[in-house]
């Protein structure tokens, strides 16, 4: 279905939207879903797309990727529509068990059948459908919809996306890898939402890894929603991989109950414009969380993370790291909000952002925050910009090194840090190699799929 948003009310566009086609986003799926779906539009109505006249958006202005002439798919079929080729994602170094998805909506996946008993993967509709109780009690609990237009926007219009949930005391011995492909022969608008669950004693790792396939302008509104339960242990991985023309907008919402470990990991190898809104609350003592980022960016790329780490709880560690390197006329941006409520006695918090320019055009904006209510605490946070080392520089040139290879070699010294996090083994090795290709100068290439390293298949100038 094609739609035209252009009017400056956003908010009215879109509601006229969502009223005319309700009974179709309503169809087939779950009462949870659509109460909540009823819910976000409201807030919608008041809250709308966000300017940077929001003081959380201030570094982005998203309303004016909201205009536009889009395709909408409101069902399976509508979102596959068009696809010209088969994405192949061959991943035999990673070893994963892997779900596709098409323009938000499930597509297939490959042999799940060794998957441990009780372990649930496919598509979000059709799951959440066949296990409600379980939907019912996670779905929308972390989404923040009454304060964030865009989470409340993808709660109204969302009907489809991945729901992964790991059963207790299960560990499952291999990524779970989610691969999110754009395609199609029109510009589209996507809604996603994913639900990933980890109960008590479970293990699980999972990927995200997002994919434009051809040369349309993408505007994607992803939420996922991720539990970890008591004495559980949470990898997630997300790699952006998207062309110049594509902009997303994605929530990360994580609720941590006693004795976890989370660790998210963000990694914008390419894309065109990035908004990534990552929260994670402490819902119970002895929480760990370690939140690790990296984004390079090169043109006009923009990149946005804000983070926001809420310590509800005494006893609970957070560890936070994002870097990035920005070339040409890019524009990085990190918000990073540590919160210490007033009973979160015994929290240690670690929070770190550092950025290289590597020319005067490109720029970066950093605003790091700690709000401490408690008193017997240990919380740090730092944030530099700057240039290479000239020093650095000079020793590596001393020693034979060329001026390009020299330079080479101090950014990638400077990204290891935040690639050594990475705990999949060849995923780490992949991606450092698209790091030295991206600083190598291949900055106007994105690969048709990050996670195995097939060859890139466009331009993606």
């Amino acid at each position: 279905m094609n739609i035209t948003c252009r009017v400056v009310n956003l908010q009215e566009e879109y509601t006229a939207l969502f009223d005319e086609h309700l009974s179709t986003l309503q169809a087939g799926a779950p009462d949870k879903m659509n109460a909540l779906r009823l819910e976000a539009m409201e807030s919608f109505k008041k809250l709308g797309i966000p300017s940077n006249k929001v003081e959380d958006y201030k570094y982005s202005n998203l309303q004016p990727f909201f205009k536009g002439d889009f395709n909408l798919a409101l069902s399976n079929d509508a979102a596959q529509a068009g696809v010209t080729a088969t994405f192949n994602c061959e991943v035999p170094a990673l070893n994963t068990y892997n779900i596709f998805m098409v323009n938000g909506w499930y597509s297939h996946q490959n042999d799940i059948s060794l998957l441990p008993k009780g372990v649930i993967v496919g598509s979000l509709l059709e799951k959440a459908k066949e296990n409600p109780a379980l939907f019912e009690k996670y779905y929308g609990t972390r989404t923040p919809i009454g304060s964030d237009g865009l989470a409340a926007m993808n709660t109204a219009f969302a009907q489809d996306g991945a729901f992964v949930y790991i059963p207790k005391g299960v560990v499952v011995d291999k990524p779970i890898q989610i691969v999110n492909i754009m395609t199609g022969d029109s510009d589209r608008l996507v809604f996603q939402r994913n639900l990933i669950i980890a109960d008590e004693n479970s293990q699980l790792k999972v990927m995200l890894c997002e994919h434009t396939l051809s040369t349309q302008k993408y505007v994607i509104n992803t939420v996922t929603e991720l539990f970890a339960n008591e004495h559980s242990i949470l990898d997630m991985y997300n790699i952006q991989n998207q062309h110049n023309f594509t902009t997303q907008v994605a929530g990360y919402y994580a609720s941590q109950k006693k004795h976890t470990v989370l660790q998210t990991n963000h990694l914008t190898l390419h894309a065109g414009f990035a908004r990534n809104n990552i929260k994670i609350k402490m819902d119970d003592e002895f929480c760990e969380s370690h939140m690790n980022g990296l984004y390079l960016l090169d043109k006009n790329q923009h990149v946005d993370n804000f983070t926001f780490v809420d310590h509800a709880y005494p006893n609970c560690v957070s560890h936070e790291l994002f870097k990035g390197v920005m070339d040409d006329s890019s524009v990085g941006c990190f918000t990073g909000k540590v919160l210490v409520r007033k009973d979160a006695q015994k929290t240690n918090a670690y929070q770190s952002n550092n950025n290289l320019i590597l020319c005067e055009s490109a720029k970066m904006n950093t605003k790091p925050q700690l709000e401490i209510y408690a008193d017997d605490v240990k919380c740090s946070h730092g944030a530099t910009i700057g240039q290479l080392d000239d020093d650095a520089m000079f020793y590596l040139r001393a020693r034979g090194i060329n001026p390009s290879e020299a330079r080479i070699l101090l950014m990638y010294a400077f990204a290891y840090e935040v690639l050594e996090k990475i705990k999949v083994e060849a995923l780490k090795e992949q991606i450092k190699g698209l790091t030295e290709r991206r600083f190598r100068g291949d900055f106007d290439k994105c690969d048709s799929c990050v996670a195995c390293g097939a060859d890139g298949q466009m331009s993606c100038g």
